[in-house]
C-alpha cells in the first residue's frame, strides 16, 4: 500500500502541461560571464518577507557585502562564509522568487535551460467554457499570479485530476451535497478546499521526506491523512536518542564488554548483570515485563550480527504517521505484519528532571495532552518528555488494551536512573492496525497510579480516554 503511493507520488514528478502557459519568452541579449554570475548571486542573496518565511528547508546566502563576493575571494573567503545563514524559506518559495525575478541559481535548481519550465504542481478550480472543460491549474516553482487556465487536452497529469475528483467528491460528502450547484464550474467553498488539500499533501510530503532524512532506523515512516486538513505539526523535531536538558549528563560510553563468541549460549552481558538473556533465536522477547534488558554494546567484541543485539538496531518496520477518525489525533499504524514479542520502536525526548516533569505536566495537563514517561525503573529521578522531541513513538496513541508493552534497556549507558524505553509488540499486528500503548505503564511493567492524585495540593485536569477498548478506564491520568 505504501509503496503503491510512493509509486503513484514518484510518477507525477513530470505531469506537465502539454503546451506552455502564456506568451513565449522573449529572446534575451547575451549576457557576459560576470553578469550571469552576479544575478546567481542576487538570487543567493534575496531576502524574504516575514511572512514568507517557515520552518523547514534549504540553507541560502544572506546578503554578504559584494566587496567580499568580487574582490579577492582567496583573501576574503572567510568573511564570506560568516555571512552564511540558515534560511528558513522553503525550496519551492525560493525558486518562485528566482522565476518571478528571471534569475539562475544552481544551488536550487534553477538553471537557465529550466527557467521557464512548466510543470503541474496541483489543480485549482474548473469550468467548462464552449463546452471546453479547463483546470485552473498552478505551476510548480512559479508565483500563484502566474497561474493558467488550461484546456483538459493539454494536461498530462492522470494522479492530479483524480485528487481533484476524490477532493472534490470528499468535500460534497461532507457537506452532504450530491453535486455542485453549477455543473459549468466550481463553487468558491469548493474550489478553496480543493487546494487547501493540495497544499496539505505538499506540506505532509515534504514533512515526510524530513523525517527519512532525519531517521537512522531501516524502516520506513510514511504520512497520511485522509480525515481533516491538519498539516504537520509545528513545534516538533525529529530525534533518534535521548537529548539531554541543560545540566543532565548522560553517559554514552560502556565501562566494559563481552568476548563472547556466541552470545546466545556464552555467559553473556545479562549474564554480568544478574538476569537473562531477553531474546530467542527468532529475535522475540522472552523475559516477563518489568525485567530489565541489558544488549551487548560497543565494547564487547561480538558483530552486528549477534543475537543480542536488537533494541539498538532500530526500528525494522515501515510504520505510517495518520490523522484518526476518532479525535485522537494523530496515530501510528504499521504497514507490515509484526510478530509477538518483536521490537517496534524506542521511546525517546527530552530527558528532565522529575521536579520540571511535575512543572511541564501541569502545563501538558491542562491542554490535554500526554507525552511525559518517568523513568522509574530503580529511582524517580528523570522524565522523558516527547513533546517538542521525539521520534515516531511521539504519535503512538494511548490504549487501555494495547498491543505495545514497555521494556526498560541498557546497552552503553548501564546507569539504572536512565535506561532507555523499548516498545515490544504484545500479540501479532497485522498490517493496518494502529500501534498503542498503556500511557501509565511504568518501566517495571506495572501500572502507574502517581499522576491519579486527587488531594487539594496536587489536583490535576484529568484528560479523557477515546481508546474505547472494553476494559476502558476512562481516563489517560
Amino acid at each position: 500500500m505504501a509503496a503503491a503511493r510512493a509509486k503513484a507520488r514518484g510518477s507525477e514528478a513530470g505531469a506537465r502541461c502539454h503546451r506552455a502557459p502564456g506568451p513565449p519568452p522573449r529572446p534575451k541579449a547575451r549576457r557576459t560571464a560576470r553578469r550571469r554570475r552576479a544575478e546567481t548571486l542576487t538570487a543567493r542573496r534575496s531576502r524574504p518577507s516575514a511572512g514568507e518565511r517557515r520552518a523547514g528547508s534549504q540553507r541560502a546566502w544572506s546578503g554578504a557585502p559584494r566587496a567580499a563576493v568580487f574582490g579577492d575571494e582567496c583573501a576574503r573567503g572567510a568573511l564570506f562564509k560568516a555571512w552564511c545563514v540558515p534560511c528558513l524559506v522553503s525550496l519551492d518559495t525560493l525558486q518562485e522568487l528566482c522565476r518571478k525575478e528571471k534569475l539562475t541559481c544552481k544551488s536550487i535548481g534553477i538553471t537557465k535551460r529550466n527557467l521557464n519550465n512548466y510543470e503541474v504542481e496541483y489543480l485549482c478550480d474548473y469550468k467548462v467554457a464552449k463546452g471546453v472543460e479547463y483546470y485552473l491549474v498552478k505551476w510548480k516553482g512559479w508565483p500563484d499570479s502566474t497561474n493558467t487556465w488550461e484546456p483538459l487536452r493539454n494536461l498530462r497529469c492522470p494522479q492530479l485530476l483524480r485528487q481533484f475528483s476524490d477532493d472534490k467528491k470528499t468535500y460534497l460528502a461532507q457537506e452532504r451535497k450530491c453535486k455542485a450547484v453549477n455543473s459549468k464550474s466550481l463553487q468558491p467553498a469548493i474550489a478553496e478546499y480543493i487546494v487547501q488539500k493540495a497544499k496539505q499533501r505538499i506540506a505532509l510530503q515534504r514533512w515526510q521526506d524530513y523525517l527519512n532524512r532525519r531517521k537512522n532506523h531501516k524502516g520506513m515512516i510514511f504520512v497520511e491523512n485522509t480525515v481533516d486538513l491538519e498539516g504537520p505539526p509545528l513545534d516538533f523535531y525529529y530525534i533518534n536518542e535521548y537529548r539531554p536538558a541543560p545540566g543532565i549528563s548522560i553517559n554514552s560510553e560502556a565501562t566494559f564488554g563481552c568476548s563472547c563468541t556466541d552470545c546466545f549460549f556464552d555467559k553473556c552481558c545479562p549474564a554480568e548483570a544478574g538476569v537473562v538473556l531477553a531474546y530467542n533465536k527468532k529475535q522475540q522477547i522472552k523475559i516477563q515485563p518489568g525485567t530489565p534488558i541489558y544488549e551487548c554494546n560497543s565494547r564487547c567484541r561480538c558483530g552486528p550480527e549477534c543475537p543480542n543485539r536488537i533494541v539498538q538496531k532500530g526500528t525494522q518496520y515501515s510504520l505510517c504517521i495518520f490523522r484518526t477518525s476518532n479525535g485522537c489525533g494523530w496515530g501510528v499504524k504499521t504497514l507490515v505484519k509484526i510478530k509477538r514479542m518483536s521490537f517496534v520502536m524506542e521511546y525517546v525526548g527530552e530527558v528532565i528532571t522529575s521536579e520540571e516533569a511535575e512543572r511541564r505536566g501541569q502545563f501538558y495537563d491542562n491542554k490535554g495532552i500526554t507525552y511525559l514517561f518517568d523513568l522509574d525503573y530503580e529511582s524517580d529521578e528523570f522524565t522523558v518528555d516527547a513533546a517538542r522531541y521525539g521520534n515516531v513513538s511521539h504519535f503512538v496513541n494511548h490504549s487501555c488494551d494495547p498491543n505495545l508493552q514497555v521494556f526498560s534497556v541498557f546497552i552503553d549507558n548501564l546507569d539504572t536512573r536512565l535506561p532507555r524505553i523499548a516498545l515490544f509488540s504484545t500479540r501479532t499486528i497485522n498490517a493496518g492496525e494502529e500501534l498503542t500503548f498503556d500511557y501509565q505503564m511504568k518501566g517495571s511493567g506495572e501500572a502507574s497510579s502517581d499522576s491519579i492524585d486527587h488531594s487539594p495540593a496536587k489536583k490535576r485536569v484529568r484528560t479523557q480516554c477515546k481508546c474505547g477498548a472494553e476494559t476502558c478506564r476512562g481516563y489517560l491520568n
